[in-house]
């Protein structure tokens, strides 16, 4: 049977993200398609698209490796994502379906009863799925691609520190959803334009592995003893 190449891409991608391929780590075609069971064909296509994504980037006689962000680069994305997601809750206000809609109540009630709770853990899984689902309800495959692939190369070079008052995080996811169930475009806006800069505040680029900064090092005055 075939493995489907968006399966062989989902599987390096989040491999790349947990760090069992590390920056700068080189990903060759045999490699991954032993690690993963499939041929090379669908390690190809797969790593087509994760370069298209930013995730991976072909060197001159080296081939495909892991991608190395700037400390530039990382902050870039926070911005866009700041500025995405609530055009995303805007288009959702204007767009979503009652199906959504239920899916996002149901969210929000378990989100605020785990915040009560203390149960940090579920909370990010929870956080995670609410905001996959307001991107899912804008009814744009454009924008909910854009906004999926900034949540997993965030989740690659950030850790996120737990909110200090979570209950107070999801009343706020209650009342974007609240906006939302109205089709209130501008306040889903700017409820989650809010929400979007508290949470950037949270994130810590992950020092665990290697982050170059933007700048070259140029005619350094010690140079290389």
């Amino acid at each position: 049977m075939r493995i489907p190449a968006h399966s062989v891409c989902t599987a390096i991608r989040d491999d790349i993200v947990s760090g069992v391929h590390e920056r700068g780590s080189r990903l060759t075609e045999e490699q991954l398609a032993r690690r993963y069971g499939v041929s090379r064909v669908p390690v190809r296509e797969a790593l087509r698209t994760l370069e298209s994504e930013g995730f991976v980037v072909t060197r001159r006689h080296a081939g495909a490796c892991v991608a190395e962000p700037t400390e530039r680069e990382a902050a870039d994305l926070l911005e866009i994502r700041m500025l995405l997601e609530p055009l995303g809750a805007a288009r959702a206000a204007q767009r979503r379906t009652d199906a959504h809609l239920r899916v996002l109540r149901g969210l929000v009630r378990l989100g605020q009863e785990r915040a009560r709770r203390g149960q940090g853990e579920d909370l990010r899984s929870l956080g995670s799925w609410f905001h996959e689902t307001l991107a899912q309800s804008c009814d744009s495959p454009g924008l909910t691609a854009l906004l999926t692939q900034l949540r997993h190369k965030i989740a690659w070079m950030y850790s996120v520190e737990q909110p200090v008052a979570p209950v107070e995080s999801w009343a706020e996811h209650g009342a974007i959803v609240d906006a939302v169930a109205r089709g209130d475009a501008e306040r889903a806006r700017a409820l989650t334009a809010a929400h979007a800069e508290r949470a950037a505040a949270a994130h810590r680029l992950r020092r665990t592995v290697r982050v170059r900064t933007w700048q070259h090092a140029v005619n350094t005055t010690g140079g290389r003893n």
